[in-house]
This record gives C-alpha cells, sequence and structure tokens, in this order.
C-alpha cells in the first residue's frame, strides 16, 4: 500500500470504497450484540480466555497446523514437530499481544519486532527484527512475490508513520491494512503470517472496537478458509479499488464470525447456569 500522496489520511479514504462502510457498519452491529450479551456482564474474563484459545488456533490453522479444538485444550508440548510449534507460536503471541497495547501507538515497529522475538523463541541473529537482503523467507503457504529489503524497510517506516499519526479510519480498516501489508511484505524470516494476525488483534482491541479482545477475526477467517484468505489477499496485493475493498470487508466477515462464535460461548454458559 502506498502511503504517501496528496492524501493526509490514506486509511481513512479507504472507508469510501464501495462496500466498506456497509462492512464497518455490520462489524460494529456484531460486536455489539456480543458486549450486550448478559454474560458479559458477569463472566466477561471466560470469554476473553476462550476467544484467546480460539483466536489462536485459528491464526495457527491458516498457517498450518489446522487441530481440533479440544486438542489444543489437551496438549502441552508444543515443541515436537512442526505443526506443534506453530500452535505454540500461535499460543504465546496471544498472549503477549495484550502485555504491547500501550506501545502500539508510540512503536510499532518495535511491537512487530517483539511478537516475531515471542512467535519464534529464538536467540538466532535474524529473529526480532526485519530481514536483510540475502535472507530467505519460511512462509511456504504464502506464495505472492517477495518484496526486496529495501522496500520492506521503506514500507514498514511508511506503516508505522500512518499508526503513530492516527487518523480517523475505522478500526476495521487500520487492522485490514496492517495485516494485508504484513502478509505482503513478510518482513521477517519467518512466521509472519501469525505476526500479521496477532497485530491485527492489536489494532482491534487498542481502537476500542473490541477493548475486551472478545471478536477474535482469527476464528472467521479459519472458518472462511485458507483458500479465501488468499484470494482477499491477492486483491490487497494488487493495490485497485476493488481489491482493496474485497480484503477489507473479508476482513469484516471474518470479525463478524468471531463474535458469532463468542455469542455461541456466551450462550452455552448461559445454558449451563441455567
Amino acid at each position: 500500500m502506498s502511503t504517501t500522496g496528496a492524501n493526509a489520511d490514506p486509511l481513512a479514504a479507504l472507508g469510501s470504497l464501495p462496500g466498506v462502510a456497509e462492512s464497518v457498519e455490520s462489524v460494529r452491529k456484531s460486536v455489539d450484540r456480543v458486549y450486550g450479551h448478559r454474560v458479559m456482564r458477569r463472566r466477561s474474563n471466560e470469554i476473553t480466555s476462550e476467544a484467546a484459545l480460539r483466536g489462536a488456533r485459528g491464526s495457527a490453522a491458516l498457517s498450518g497446523a489446522d487441530w481440533a479444538l479440544e486438542e489444543v485444550r489437551r496438549r502441552s508440548d508444543f515443541g515436537v514437530d512442526d505443526e506443534s510449534r506453530v500452535m505454540g507460536a500461535a499460543l504465546r503471541l496471544t498472549a503477549e499481544a495484550g502485555q504491547l497495547l500501550s506501545i502500539w501507538r508510540q512503536s510499532p515497529l518495535r511491537v512487530l519486532a517483539r511478537l516475531h522475538l515471542v512467535a519464534a523463541a529464538s536467540d538466532r541473529a535474524e529473529i526480532g527484527r526485519p530481514r536483510q537482503a540475502g535472507e530467505s523467507v519460511d512462509e511456504p503457504l504464502i506464495e505472492l512475490p517477495l518484496p526486496g529489503a529495501a522496500e520492506v524497510s521503506g514500507r514498514l517506516e511508511g506503516l508505522s508513520e500512518l499508526i503513530i499519526a492516527g487518523g480517523s479510519a475505522p478500526a476495521l480498516v487500520t487492522a485490514a491494512v496492517v495485516q494485508g501489508e504484513l502478509l505482503a511484505l513478510r518482513p521477517f524470516v519467518s512466521h509472519n503470517g501469525l505476526v500479521a494476525r496477532a497485530a491485527a488483534r492489536i489494532v482491534l482491541v487498542g481502537s476500542g472496537l473490541d477493548p475486551k479482545s472478545v471478536c477474535p477475526a482469527e476464528v472467521g477467517h479459519a472458518e472462511l478458509g485458507r483458500a479465501a484468505y488468499l484470494a482477499a489477499l491477492d486483491g490487497y496485493v494488487s493495490g485497485t479499488p476493488e481489491g482493496m475493498a474485497a480484503w477489507i470487508t473479508h476482513c469484516g466477515s471474518a470479525i463478524e464470525l468471531g463474535a458469532r462464535e463468542s455469542t455461541a460461548v456466551c450462550e452455552a454458559l448461559q445454558r449451563g447456569a441455567a
């Protein structure tokens, strides 16, 4: 995404793309339904914990570790094989993201570096910083052309400037652009998908749209499917108004499905208490 030009608030401008305003309103109504549920008034911490687990499971599924929810609950060793390491990384990121809200608006690049460090759980030199020229990327499920290190650096700086400047863009738009840009750039040598979705979660929580983190978009993305996710991402990378709108509305649908998931959890808890 270009972050330069005459428009002082390019993120806000995306809100006027066809279908985006309607998606923003639909997302808001879905989120409000969860927050208005009677169970949320008494047991919001339980809903947050359950949403975190389900969100981590959904994010891991998009990165190749598609486990049943009960398997995630049951397992305690997440370092045995590639899939378990992906799941472990997703769980760690979910726990870490909530600790970084206050830093995000002042230093988003610092937060992204921390997210990668937590996901990779390694002290190798290339961990926790944007990749350098000549370094490869382990992200086999995203087959888009890989931008060079110089382009990555410039676009990350541009994204950081937009976040720090703030603006009037809806949270959905900002979260979609953050996620789409990180997926397109793949700025780290690994775990870019997990980091991108964790960063989008930080935006949704920090913006006030979902302050208790009970509407896990990752659940919705997983439900919509990896093929649809990658097809929508192609639209973002194209940079066309139609492609950008398709990506943003896809992200909106994911949030709505995440909200629906937590509403179902509320209903289950209510039935259990009856």
